[in-house]
This record gives C-alpha cells, sequence and structure tokens, in this order.
C-alpha cells in the first residue's frame, strides 16, 4: 500500500535545451509535493523469473500541478499510475499522497480509458456514486452531480442510462464523477484513448477548461505527445523498459490553452525537443519485442 513516510530531495535533471531542463517541485513553490515519489520500483514475479517494470522513479508533483507522463507502451507508465492510486504496491522506495486539511475528503480518483460507467444507474447516479460511497446524503449528492453535469453539457441527459448515450458523453460521465468526490489528487490514464479523434478534441477543450476552473492536482497518462504538451504543466519522459524518468519538460505554454494551441510555433518547437528523446525510447522499445 502507499506509505506515508515523507521523503525529501528532487526529481533527476536531464540534458536537453536550457529552457526545458528538469526542475524540482521545490523550484516550482515553496509548498510541500502534493504527490512524492522517491526511487520507486516494481518487481513482479513471472515464471521466467523476476521482471521490474518501474525502476528506480522518483517524481514530485506540486498541489494543483497538471503532469502528464509519457513513453512508449509497456515502459510501466500505468503501472505507476496504479501505484499511486494504492491499486498495486511498490516493491521499494517512498511513494505517498499527502493528505490535505479535510480528512473526508478521498486522496484521489482514478479514470480510466474504458468507459467505467454502471449500466444499470442512470447519469446522474453515476456521478453522485463515490459520493453516496461516502455517505453523503442523496439529496446532496444529487445536486452535487447536478452542477457537475451541467459544466459538462449533460444536464438534460441525467436520467439517462448509459447505453443511450454516447462514447464521448460516457467518458464525461466518468470525468465528473471523478471531480464530483472531490479528490484530493485526479489520476486518469488515457481518459480519451478510446475516442474518436473529433471527440476527443472536443473533450481536451474541457479538461482545459475545467482544469483551470478546478485546479486539481491531476497525474495524467497518454501516449499522445500533443495531448500531453496541450494540457499539462510539465511533461514526463519515461524510458522503455524498464521504466525510468528519462526527462522532464516544463511546458512554457501560456495558459489558458485551446486546441489551436497546438498550431503555435512554440507547440511546434516543444513537441521536437521532446520527440527527439521520445522517439528513441520508441524504437529501443520496439527493438526490445522483435
Amino acid at each position: 500500500m502507499i506509505g506515508m513516510r515523507a521523503g525529501a530531495g528532487s526529481s533527476p535533471r536531464s540534458p536537453g535545451k536550457p529552457k526545458m531542463n528538469a526542475i524540482s517541485t521545490d523550484e516550482m513553490t515553496d509548498a510541500p509535493a502534493k504527490i512524492v515519489a522517491r526511487n520507486v520500483c516494481k518487481v513482479y514475479q513471472t515464471v521466467n523469473g523476476p521482471m521490474t517494470a518501474v525502476d528506480d522513479f522518483s517524481l514530485d508533483v506540486a498541489e494543483g500541478e497538471f503532469v502528464c507522463i509519457v513513453g512508449p507502451s509497456g515502459c510501466g507508465k500505468s503501472t505507476f499510475l496504479r501505484m499511486v492510486a494504492g491499486l498495486d504496491s511498490h516493491s521499494s522506495g517512498t511513494l505517498f499522497i499527502r493528505p490535505g486539511a479535510d480528512p473526508k475528503k478521498p486522496l484521489n480518483s482514478v479514470v480510466f480509458q474504458e468507459y467505467a460507467v454502471f449500466p444499470w444507474k442512470t447519469v446522474i447516479d453515476n456521478v453522485a456514486f463515490g459520493l453516496q460511497m461516502r455517505g453523503v446524503s442523496r439529496p446532496e449528492r444529487l445536486e452535487i452531480a447536478e452542477r457537475w453535469l451541467e459544466r459538462v453539457g449533460l444536464r438534460k441527459f441525467a436520467h439517462y442510462y448509459p447505453h443511450q448515450i454516447s462514447g464521448g458523453m460516457k467518458q464525461r460521465v466518468s470525468i465528473v464523477r471523478a471531480l464530483a468526490n472531490d479528490p484530493e489528487v485526479l489520476l486518469m490514464d488515457e481518459p480519451l484513448g478510446a475516442l474518436d479523434a473529433q471527440t476527443r478534441i472536443v473533450l481536451q477543450d474541457e479538461l482545459l477548461r475545467i482544469w483551470d476552473e478546478t485546479r486539481k492536482t491531476v497525474v495524467y497518462i497518454t501516449h499522445s505527445l500533443d495531448e500531453a504538451i496541450l494540457l499539462g504543466d510539465r511533461v514526463i519522459l519515461m524510458s522503455a523498459h524498464p521504466g525510468r524518468l528519462l526527462a522532464t519538460f516544463p511546458v512554457t505554454i501560456r495558459r489558458p490553452r485551446t486546441v489551436e494551441t497546438m498550431n503555435g510555433a512554440e507547440f511546434g518547437e516543444m513537441r521536437g525537443a521532446i520527440w527527439e528523446q521520445l522517439g528513441k525510447e520508441v524504437t529501443r522499445a520496439m527493438e526490445m519485442q522483435a
């Protein structure tokens, strides 16, 4: 389970252009990090012996920061997120989410790529589910759920069932269900990965707007480099298997952002700088699988 020991130190520095060097949480804020990972390793026991999925991974995430993690397939991105969520244990190292002032708030909520909605519940009852588990009264949780549905344009679908709405709508339900529960940290594992390109663009814009309003601490896993740069305050690059922290890139593009931001010269420059390193890891991962 996630330990509650405080760690010290900062994320390793990485090579690259000066304006894209790695930075530590202490350089971003004087407040303690919200998520701390120190030398985290994950080793699975297999029929062929031990297999290291994540190796010596260290990362600080500040309160209110939106951090995107990218890397080749199979590099351990989702494994790390599951460990932060407490859904999987780490084999060694230190990993914790720093609790907030309100002990009633959950430490985290997770949004997965799959449409994790309950087919037997209406849209509004799906959104209210986490609040129900916390013992919030039905009138109050339905009021909160209705407000969130209003924010993402789904209020008129509140009493529909999941089979009556589109895939994009289902994923909006998953996202606002996590937000309605008001977690300390929002963990997102390729939440837009299963959507068509047009719906994905719409939801990227919605995520930008929602984050601007809430300033939640977010760890976001994605295979899309464009998505990582568009959404994140930092892009964390993981190496090919086993997953290690290869480089950290602060996103210097000013907020607020929209999908049109991707057309700018600064965006293209950043994409090229990150891909210079990410492309090598993708090639290395493919060679290991050959």
